[in-house]
């Protein structure tokens, strides 16, 4: 290999690590984010009291452009993590890949077991956390989209 593969070649394997931390990072996330979800559910058909949003709301005051950015920041960190989780798989997969197929060249089968297993593990583990994030998005933005519509027709009622 010539200095400048030899490189990348090394450069990517230092990554490695980080990006195995990251996707476990996203699935305690996606667990995070379903156990709030299931309590944001049975809090919304259970009892019928005032949501998130319309407490922030009569607590601020703020104006529909406001609550819409609340809204934004609200979600942010899902989109973050549905968009994030699928690329580090992808990347946590072709890493180890490379070691795989220079110890199948040596006939190092075992090697190559434990970089593909570590492959899949984490591309496996990637998209669940994604679709679970992304699970919980749509709905909360639609619960949401659901109580910004309330507090509009309250507005227009309180002019």
């Amino acid at each position: 290999m010539n200095p400048i593969e030899n490189f990348l070649y090394h450069l990517s394997g230092w990554f490695l690590a980080p990006v195995l931390a990251i996707i476990v990072f996203l699935f305690l996330y996606a667990c995070y984010a379903l156990g709030a979800f299931l309590v944001e559910a049975v809090q919304r058909y259970g009892d019928k009291r005032t949501h998130a949003l319309e407490r922030h709301w009569r607590g601020s005051g703020d104006g529909m452009e406001d609550l819409e950015l609340w809204i934004l920041r609200r979600l942010e960190p899902l989109r973050i993590g549905t968009r994030t989780a699928p690329m580090l798989g992808l990347v946590a997969t072709m890493i180890p890949m490379g070691p795989a197929l220079a110890g199948l060249s040596d006939g190092r089968m075992d090697e190559v077991a434990r970089h593909v297993s570590v492959a899949f593990a984490a591309v496996i583990v990637s998209l669940l956390a994604a679709s679970a994030i992304y699970t919980v998005l749509v709905v909360r933005r639609r619960w949401l989209l659901q109580d910004l519509r309330r507090i509009e027709k309250l507005m227009q009622e309180a002019r």
